[in-house]
């Protein structure tokens, strides 16, 4: 049984250890260090309960998380809160059984019920899993960053993708904090 809940504190070993084989690995994270579980937890932590962090189990108390989605500003500038950056990260051995897709739709629902207005999915390319997952909460492709990235040997491009969340209004309403609306599924 598939639960999806807010991350907290004592999962940032769980996350590091997710993460690390994509940034050792892969070329789907541009770090080259994978950061360890404090700095993961400081990385929620920095989210100052604005930003979401989700998890999800399998619903077996002994495997713990196998995966997690979050949202982080898109970029520095005050104009830019209302649109965040989104990332998600599976263990090797969930992927592919639907776990991923249903953390994200969870992560993309509760973003429209804080009220964010566009989400913006950063895909190193080529990658057509991650393609298809985020085509598949909603996501169009918006554009593509070429040669940005140089890791393991190569430069990677990076395309865009975007999601509308909510509809523009003006003036803007903020968007609520993750931690007064807490997780939103459907």
């Amino acid at each position: 049984m598939i639960a999806i809940r807010a991350a907290a504190s004592q999962d940032g070993a769980a996350i590091a250890a997710i993460y690390a084989p994509h940034v050792l690995t892969g070329t789907v994270s541009f770090e080259i260090e994978p950061p360890d579980a404090r700095t993961m937890r400081a990385r929620m932590a920095a989210s100052d309960g604005l930003y979401p962090w989700l998890v999800v189990t399998n619903g077996d108390p002994e495997s713990g998380v196998i995966g997690y989605a979050y949202a982080t500003r898109f970029l520095d500038r005050q104009a830019y809160r209302y649109v965040v950056e989104t990332s998600i990260y599976m263990s090797d051995a969930s992927r592919g059984q639907g776990a991923g897709r249903l953390l994200y739709e969870a992560l993309i629902d509760t973003l429209r019920a804080q009220g964010f207005v566009q989400a913006i999915g950063a895909i190193a390319l080529p990658n057509d899993h991650s393609i298809r997952l985020h085509e598949a909460v909603g996501f169009r492709r918006a554009g593509v960053y070429r040669e940005v990235g140089y890791k393991h040997g190569q430069w990677i491009d990076v395309g865009f993708w975007q999601c509308g969340l909510n509809p523009p209004r003006v003036p803007p309403a903020e968007p609520k904090r993750f931690a007064d609306v807490g997780v939103v599924r459907g």
